[in-house]
Formats: structure tokens, C-alpha cells, sequence
């Protein structure tokens, strides 16, 4: 590795990086261990925070151990407790020869500091403080920009989270007429931090009694607090008038006296969830994780498949920088798009508030079922998927691309 690159000219490294979150570090620590020049450039401090629910699923474990990140740090998970109405069903996270039998619950600012610094760690140059865009020429992405400043790269990640600005740039922006999300989330003091499950609250409802297709989570961290928050689809019926604040403090209410909470110790931030991007690739660039759309529309999961993505793309680059881009983008959809199309066209179904309601019974009704909705939860299900979730998932897949147009003519207003 080559000493820190110096802003005052133009220089050129293998891998530019525009985004300091798990699939940014996940691709300066591929491609850093592979031998490239990599620089990461993000716009926060070491250190800084990013608002989620910090839940790590047993898929994102099973990522940081590829990395050979530890989590020794983190609260670890054995399962989830999933809540529908007066049904409960505590079931812990199934052992498969895919990915490991436990999760995490690991503070954001705990987690992106420790995996940008084992990108530094492995040689990587990374730049705090620093907002980077996309340097493009001809429609190709020839590195990146820092004011008037230029850096030429062989490939620029784009790991910049939801689609801002330098989304805009490559057009990897999301798709209009595709569902997304939003959510808020604060944290409080309980008794119960240390408690082994995560919990999922299926059943909510907006303030005029309207049931909302998403769930309120109780996350504990194992460090005195728990992570407080719920989520939401586009999909629902008065989705634009929906107030997250008023549907934390509904949800609050509902599991106050059991996790016995504190006021909250900072205020409730929101957060939007693209679920689609047109573009994921183009010359010159790719983008990864949340950039790309790549989260689960059923639980609002992305760092798994950001962690995934950032090392795959870095991998291909490995392999040949020629045709990166390109195989990146069939590589990630062969992994991850079926999944996602069939959750986005779901949740087109439970904006219907009748049809939500049917499906929480059914989601929760019998353990086998309730271990599919497990698995779909804990971002264990794919494309690659054997045995009875599989085979759900390929027939769902079949049975709503054949009733995607009227899904779509009929949706909730939103």
C-alpha cells in the first residue's frame, strides 16, 4: 500500500470509496487484503453515529466472520420474539450450514468505527471528515471530487446510504413507482438490555386506528439500554400523513410497563429506506448496500447485504477491473433480486389493511409457518434458499409477478 494520497494534485488508486458504513468498510477491507490501492472518503467523524436499529441478523454475522471482524463487543442474539396481537412466539434463529445460529444488537457507532478501522488496518486510506462525489466525464465516473480536488480511480463504490446527491450524479437513484420505507428509532434505559431476543411488535396502528404494514422493535443492547423504534411502508393507506413521532409514542405505550423503559435518552430520529435503484452500475462505478436498494422490504434489514455486496463488488474488481461493473450487477441480482421483488410486491399486499390483518394471523398461526416468517425476518431466505422457505419464496415469486399488474392498479392510497 502505497502512503496517504495527497489532495493538492491529482492522484490515481485502484478503488475510490465514497461512504464510510458497513459496505464501504467491507470493500476497502476486501480489496485493501487483495492488494489494491483503496481510499475511503467519509463525510462523518470516527466515531460518528448513523441512525438504524442496529440489529445484526445472523446473515450479517456470518458476513463480519468472512471479514474476520469480531463482535466480541457487541450484545449477542439468540432469536426473536415476534408479537401479533395477543400471539406470541419466541423462536431462536434456526442453525443452517449457510450462516452461524446467532445474531448481534451493535450500536452503529460501535460497529462502522470498528470495521472502518480494520479497513485501516488492512491498508486501506481512509479520510474522515471528508465529503467525496463522483468525478464524471462523458457519462463514465472517473474517480472522485473533494471541492476542486481529484482523485482518478479504476472503480468508484458508491456507499453513501440512501440516495443523496451522489446517487443523482450516476442516476442509481430510486425507483418512483417502487415501495420504500421510513422509520425512527431512540434509545432508553430497561432492566432487560441483556435479554437474548430481539422482539417484533407486527401489529401496529396509525392514529386513526388504520393497521400499518411494518413493526416497532425492542433491540437490546446489553449495555444498561435498548434500541426503541418502528418502521414503516410506503404501501399503507395514508402513508403521507402517517407521524413516525406518533407511532413511536403508540408503540412505546404498548411495550412500556413490560421492558420497564426510561425517557428517551435522545431524540427520535427518522430515517428513510430506499428499497430499488435504477441503476447499480454503470462505467467506472458501482453501487453497494443501501446505495443499490438492497434492503429487505419486510424488515427494513440492510447491513447483511451491504456487507455482502461491498465484498463482492471489491472481489470482481480483484479479479478483472474490465468487467467489474458488469458482473457486479448480475452477480448481486442473481444473489439478492428475487427476494426483493417478491417483498416489495408483498408489501403491495399489506398496504391493504384487510389483507394485512389475515396475513399477521397466518404469519405467527402455527410454528411452521412462523418459522418461515422467522427466517424471512432474519434475512435467511434467498434465491439459493432450500427447504420449505425456498420453495415458499419460489412460488411466491411465480404467483405475484403474474398478479404484479393488478397489485399495482389496486394499492392502498397511499
Amino acid at each position: 500500500m502505497t502512503d496517504q494520497i495527497s489532495l493538492s494534485r491529482t492522484p490515481s488508486v485502484d478503488l475510490a470509496i465514497i461512504g464510510g458504513g458497513p459496505a464501504g468498510a467491507a470493500a476497502a477491507i476486501t480489496a485493501a487484503r487483495g492488494g489494491a490501492t483503496v481510499v475511503v472518503f467519509e463525510k462523518g467523524l470516527h466515531g460518528r453515529d448513523k441512525v438504524c436499529g442496529d440489529g445484526l441478523t445472523p446473515r450479517a454475522i456470518g458476513a463480519l466472520n468472512d471479514l474476520g471482524v469480531g463482535f466480541e463487543a457487541a450484545h449477542h442474539i439468540v432469536g426473536l420474539r415476534m408479537i401479533a396481537n395477543k400471539t406470541v412466539r419466541e423462536l431462536d434463529w434456526p442453525s443452517t450450514s449457510r450462516f452461524p445460529d446467532h445474531g448481534a444488537v451493535w450500536p452503529r457507532r460501535h460497529l462502522d468505527a470498528a470495521l472502518m478501522d480494520a479497513a485501516a488496518k488492512a491498508g486501506a486510506d481512509v479520510r474522515w471528515g471528508i465529503e467525496a462525489l463522483p468525478w464524471v466525464e462523458d457519462g463514465r465516473v472517473l474517480g472522485v471530487t473533494i471541492g476542486t480536488n481529484k482523485v482518478s480511480a479504476g472503480l468508484t463504490i458508491l456507499a453513501s446510504g440512501a440516495q443523496g446527491e451522489a446517487s443523482r450524479m450516476v442516476g442509481a437513484v430510486r425507483d418512483p413507482a417502487e415501495p420504500f420505507g421510513l422509520a425512527i428509532r431512540s434509545y432508553a434505559e430497561s432492566p432487560r438490555h441483556a435479554d437474548t431476543h430481539i422482539e417484533a411488535c407486527l401489529t401496529l396502528r396509525d392514529n386513526h386506528g388504520t393497521p400499518v404494514p411494518g413493526y416497532g422493535w425492542m433491540f437490546p443492547a446489553g449495555d444498561g439500554t435498548v434500541n426503541i423504534g418502528v418502521g414503516a411502508l410506503s404501501t399503507m393507506k395514508g402513508f403521507k400523513s402517517l407521524n413516525l413521532k406518533t407511532l413511536l409514542d403508540a408503540y412505546r405505550g404498548i411495550v412500556q410497563h413490560s421492558w420497564q423503559l426510561g425517557p428517551h435518552l435522545e431524540r427520535p430520529r427518522a430515517w428513510r429506506l430506499p428499497m430499488t435503484a435504477v441503476r447499480r452500475h454503470g462505467p467506472g462505478w458501482v453501487a453497494i448496500g443501501d446505495a443499490a436498494g438492497l434492503i429487505n422490504p419486510m424488515n427494513g434489514e440492510g447491513i447483511d447485504y451491504g456487507l455482502e455486496s461491498g465484498m463482492l463488488a471489491s472481489e470482481l474488481f480483484l479479479a478483472d477491473p474490465a468487467t467489474a461493473p458488469e458482473r457486479y450487477d448480475v452477480e448481486v441480482g442473481a444473489r439478492f433480486d428475487q427476494f426483493l421483488r417478491t417483498g416489495r410486491r408483498f408489501s403491495f399486499l399489506i398496504g391493504h389493511p384487510l389483507i394485512l390483518r389475515t396475513g399477521l394471523r397466518m404469519a405467527v398461526g402455527t410454528d411452521a409457518i412462523a418459522k418461515i416468517t422467522l427466517q424471512v425476518m432474519g434475512n435467511l431466505v434467498d434465491s439459493s434458499s432450500p427447504g420449505a422457505s425456498g420453495r415458499v419464496l419460489r412460488v411466491a415469486d411465480y404467483a405475484l409477478a403474474a398478479a404484479d399488474p393488478l397489485l399495482r392498479r389496486t394499492r392502498a392510497t397511499p
